[in-house]
C-alpha cells in the first residue's frame, strides 16, 4: 500500500486529500506546516510527498530542495494555485516530479499520484536492463544513466521520460502518447508538464532544442531520440 505524505496548511483541503487518498488504498500521514512535513517525511519516508507551496512557517520552494537532500529518490508533486509557466518552470526546475493547480478535482489527483507512483513493468524491464545509444547509457533496473561516463542526475519523472524514449530509438513519439504512457494523464494542450520535462532533461544532456544532440523535435509530431551522428 503507497503510503503519501500531505503537507498542506488549509485543515479542510488537507483532511479532503487525506480522505480521497485512503478511499483510494493509500496509506496516508499529513502536516500543516513545512518544518513539520519535513520530520514527517524523515522519520516515514513515505512513497510520495503531496507540497503545497503556500505554507505558513515556509515558502514550499524552499521546503523543496530540503527534501530532495533528505529523500533524494522520493518523488514530490507540489501543489500550487498559481499556473503561470514561469511558476510551473520555476516549481520542477526546484525538483517538483510533477504539480497540480488549484481548485483541483480529487479524480486529478488521484491520477497524478497514480502516474508518478507508477515505475513500468518490471518483467520488460528485467528483460532489457541496460540502453546504449552513444554515449549514453541507461541502467533501467538501478534507474540509473550516465552520459559520456558521467552520471546523470535525474528526477524519477526525468528518468522516466529518458527510458521511455530511449527504449523508442529512432522513432518520433507524440506527446500525446508521453503523456498517456509516462504520466498516465489525459492530453491536454494547456498541459505544460511535457514541454518543460523536456527542456530540462535537454540541460543535463548538454544540449538545447536549437543545438540537440539526443533529442530532436520533430515540429508538429513529436520528439525522437537518436544517438548523435544517428
Amino acid at each position: 500500500m503507497p503510503h503519501v505524505l500531505v503537507i498542506e496548511d488549509d485543515v479542510n483541503t488537507r483532511l479532503g486529500m487525506v480522505h480521497a487518498l485512503n478511499a483510494a488504498d493509500h496509506a496516508t500521514s499529513s502536516a500543516g506546516t513545512a518544518m513539520a512535513g519535513l520530520r514527517a517525511a524523515i522519520e516515514r519516508r513515505p512513497d510520495l510527498i503531496l507540497l503545497d507551496l503556500s505554507l505558513p512557517d515556509l515558502d514550499g520552494l524552499e521546503l523543496l530542495p530540503m527534501l530532495r537532500a533528505a529523500l533524494v529518490d522520493i518523488p514530490v508533486i507540489v501543489v500550487t494555485a498559481d499556473d503561470a509557466e514561469s511558476k510551473v518552470i520555476k516549481v520542477l526546475d526546484a525538483g517538483a516530479d510533477d504539480y497540480l493547480v488549484k481548485p483541483f478535482g480529487f479524480g486529478t489527483l488521484l491520477a497524478r499520484v497514480r502516474a508518478v507512483l507508477r515505475r513500468g513493468d518490471r518483467a520488460q524491464v528485467r528483460h532489457r536492463p541496460n540502453l546504449v545509444l552513444g554515449g549514453l547509457s541507461i541502467d533501467l533496473l538501478a534507474r540509473t544513466a550516465e552520459l559520456d561516463g558521467r552520471s546523470l542526475p535525474l528526477s524519477p519523472k526525468e528518468f522516466d521520460l529518458l527510458a521511455y524514449m530511449a527504449s523508442r530509438a529512432g522513432q518520433v513519439v507524440s506527446k500525446r502518447e508521453l503523456l498517456a504512457e509516462v504520466w498516465r494523464s489525459p492530453y491536454s494542450q494547456a498541459d505544460k508538464t511535457v514541454d518543460v520535462h523536456v527542456s530540462w532533461l535537454r540541460r543535463k544532456l548538454r544540449e538545447s532544442g536549437k543545438s540537440p544532440r539526443y533529442l530532436h523535435t520533430i515540429r508538429g509530431v513529436g520528439l525522437r531520440l537518436d544517438a548523435p551522428g544517428a
